[in-house]
């Protein structure tokens, strides 16, 4: 038996479907996007079992602002390197991070910073938060990546664990040369990086103004520097 002819879409669904589209793909590009990534050697446990429950401060934060969508980011081992893709919200966040463990390996900030400028390049990214405590990188190099990231409006915010004075310097200048912000933060008080966090969260989806409505000391630290 001949099966019968597929019935062809009229111009009206196709002029909708194509609407459809548009509108989202307009939606994707307004919703506020933070990368958000991690360094997740084996000396980063700790730090990272506490970012696991304390990112939903991100989406608590930003919660009277709009919506925002973030991507999680990591490496550890042998060149492993990873990127999710973009989670809307704090359980989904909570799930991919649950399932990661940390493993030896030498950090690979260059490759953060190479992955940001892609994906901002594609779709704008507000900003991106890293957490870590080495660098054991060209210095030089990663400046030469923040500029660009400064040039395209992509700033970045570099917490740092620990107290090493060659990561603060190269933290701080990678903040100044992207237009960011640099602080430190102890996993001991972890109330400290939730309300980092979330200020963040804020700036990435409010912008300059989402930190000034803001009362948290965290929100002014990062707002002395933006403005600096």
């Amino acid at each position: 038996m001949a099966k019968p002819p597929a019935r062809r879409s009229s111009s009206q669904e196709i002029q909708r479907f194509l609407q459809q589209s548009k509108t989202i793909a307009t939606f994707v590009e307004r919703q506020p996007r933070l990368l958000f990534a991690i360094d997740a050697t084996a000396s980063r446990q700790p730090t990272w079992n506490s970012a696991m429950h304390l990112q939903q401060e991100m989406f608590r934060a930003t919660h009277e602002i709009g919506p925002l969508a973030v991507q999680l980011v990591y490496f550890r081992g042998f060149l492993e390197f990873s990127a999710s893709r973009w989670l809307t919200d704090a359980e989904q966040l909570a799930l991919q991070m649950s399932q990661v463990h940390c493993e030896g390996g030498h950090t690979q900030i260059r490759r953060v910073l190479d992955h940001a400028l892609a994906e901002h390049r594609e779709t704008s990214i507000r900003a991106v938060v890293f957490i870590g405590d080495a660098v054991e990188e060209s210095s030089d190099k990663l400046c030469d990546l923040a500029g660009q990231c400064g040039i395209l409006k992509l700033p970045l915010f570099l917490f740092q664990e620990g107290g090493i004075p060659e990561v603060e310097r190269t933290f701080r200048s990678l903040a100044k040369l992207s237009g960011g912000a640099y602080a430190r933060f102890d996993t001991q008080s972890a109330s400290a990086l939730a309300t980092l966090l979330g200020a963040v969260a804020r700036y990435a989806a409010g912008g300059i103004k989402a930190l000034q409505d803001s009362k948290s000391k965290s929100a002014k630290l990062l707002l002395q520097q933006l403005n600096r």
